[in-house]
């Protein structure tokens, strides 16, 4: 039970991944912080959390309003002055070529993937910092680490996660706090559903790849298992996360591979 007792912050936690995680760090009886646009979702996750978790409170943000975050900030810390781990789940994903893709949908997945969490981080991290204890979990991508095709604006949001949370672990390393990047593959969640096509509107149908990915209940194991070990970094899915190394080793095969590959 080495998350017992201990206070984690979800954002997205209204489905979806941070859904799943909320129930994991519950049955190891957490205390828990749900964030994510809807407070009625929220207060359908929290009520599945309890009786197990310690305690679970609902406080909803906008990742895509910088106020909106500042004062879900102020009103957690207030009651909840030490974060132990906080989960950057939230965020949107894109199903749309390059060609075909608006600079506000750009604009708008950036906004809400990159700034949204690092605007929270940055909430978050004197309090941390203070009590010289903490961990910070990102929800990242194996897109984070190679590009695909209807992913272009998605991924570059994951890279600049990784840039912005590489520089704040070295910075860190002295303060006792971790930095864990954890990159999903294919999971089997809506996430496609919500994803923006070129025109800014929501795609509405479930991806084949999707479909068939890995359980949520299952990547849940597996990153709380990385989050319990601090690793700086681990790819969760199916053989999709073998990218990563293709493209270390063999980067011209990893882009024809992509290029022919079906990612929805």
């Amino acid at each position: 039970m080495y998350f017992k007792g201990k206070t984690i912050w979800i954002t997205g936690a209204s489905s979806g991944l941070g859904e799943a995680l909320a129930y994991a760090f519950s049955k190891e009886g957490a205390k828990l912080i749900l964030s994510s646009r809807s407070r009625t979702k929220l207060v359908g996750v929290q009520k599945k959390c309890l009786p197990s978790a310690q305690a679970v409170h609902v406080e909803p943000l906008d990742l895509e309003d910088l106020h909106s975050v500042k004062i879900a900030a102020q009103n957690v810390l207030e009651r909840f002055p030490k974060i132990d781990i906080l989960i950057n789940n939230g965020g949107i994903s894109q199903r749309s070529l390059v060609k075909n893709t608006g600079i506000e949908v750009d604009k708008r997945i950036m906004d809400i993937n990159y700034l949204g969490t690092i605007a929270l981080t940055k909430e978050v991290l004197p309090s941390m910092l203070m009590h010289k204890l903490g961990q910070i979990v990102v929800i990242s991508s194996l897109v984070g680490k190679f590009g695909t095709p209807l992913r272009s604006s998605y991924a570059a949001s994951k890279h600049a996660l990784h840039g912005f949370f590489d520089s704040l672990r070295a910075e860190t390393l002295n303060d006792n706090i971790k930095v864990t990047m954890i990159c999903p593959g294919y999971i089997h969640t809506n996430i496609s559903y919500n994803a923006l096509v070129g025109d800014g509107s929501a795609q509405n149908t479930l991806d084949d790849a999707q479909a068939n990915g890995m359980s949520p209940e299952k990547f849940s194991k597996k990153a709380l298992h990385a989050i319990r070990k601090e690793k700086n970094e681990v790819y969760i899915g199916g053989k999709e996360r073998f990218g990563v190394y293709i493209k270390r080793f063999f980067p011209k095969l990893l882009n024809k591979i992509v290029a022919k590959v079906k990612v929805t």
